[in-house]
């Protein structure tokens, strides 16, 4: 797999609820993240990402666009949270090593239901 198609496994991994096993199979032992909610080590996240599959477990993502920048990939994504209610645009930056994710950003914006953008999110 190329570093574009890993980040899509991973992320689809963690949002169908597969968080562990998306680490063990994609993420470095030294991942760190900018996720700005939580410790920026990589059980911290890992847990938060438990966590939020177990409340939310009917959430639908959609990846929608991929930028590939060699050992960055940044991936643009649609999030519906089905129990919670709205639906959420997502960029999830992650960079390689070795065919490894060890660090990531990710930045999210709501979706207004009203926008008056007819060219949507996507």
């Amino acid at each position: 797999m190329d570093n574009r198609e890993i980040a899509v496994a991973f992320l689809r991994l963690c949002a169908s609820g597969a968080v562990r096993e998306a680490y063990e199979r994609h993420v470095a032992a030294d991942f760190v993240h900018h996720n700005a909610w939580f410790p920026g080590d990589r059980e911290s996240l890992l847990l938060a990402m438990e966590k939020s599959a177990a409340t939310e477990p009917n959430k639908a993502f959609e990846p929608r666009h991929v930028v590939d920048g060699g050992d960055r990939i940044a991936v643009l994504s649609h999030l519906v949270r089905a129990g919670a209610g709205g639906e959420i645009a997502v960029v999830h930056i992650l960079r390689f090593e070795a065919g490894r994710i060890v660090e990531m950003w990710d930045v999210a914006q709501e979706i207004p239901a009203d926008s008056p953008n007819a060219l949507g999110m996507f």
